[in-house]
């Protein structure tokens, strides 16, 4: 049982330190297009809002909730494998 506990808190510290460094880094690739896209359109208004906005829409988008899969995948796969080990 006790390794059990071990695996799951070692297990939900890791996947959050990669969580955490993949939602940085797909956020600063979000901020590298945007800032792309308004030097392209020559511009326009205020830099800053531009890119808060663009951000604001990345926030509410289904590729930052994605990201989450991070917990529920390697979950999913080590209870498949203690699964057929024990009960096949």
């Amino acid at each position: 049982m006790l390794a059990l506990a071990r695996l799951v808190v070692i297990g939900f510290v890791v996947l959050s330190v990669l969580y955490v460094v993949l939602s940085l880094w797909s956020r600063s690739v979000r901020r590298r297009k945007l800032l792309r896209q308004w030097e392209e359109a020559g511009r326009p208004g205020d830099r800053e809002r531009f890119v808060e906005e663009g951000l604001a829409e990345y926030d509410d988008s289904i590729r930052r909730k994605l990201i989450l899969g991070v917990y529920v995948v390697p979950v999913c796969i080590v209870v498949a494998i203690i699964y057929f080990t024990n009960f096949h």
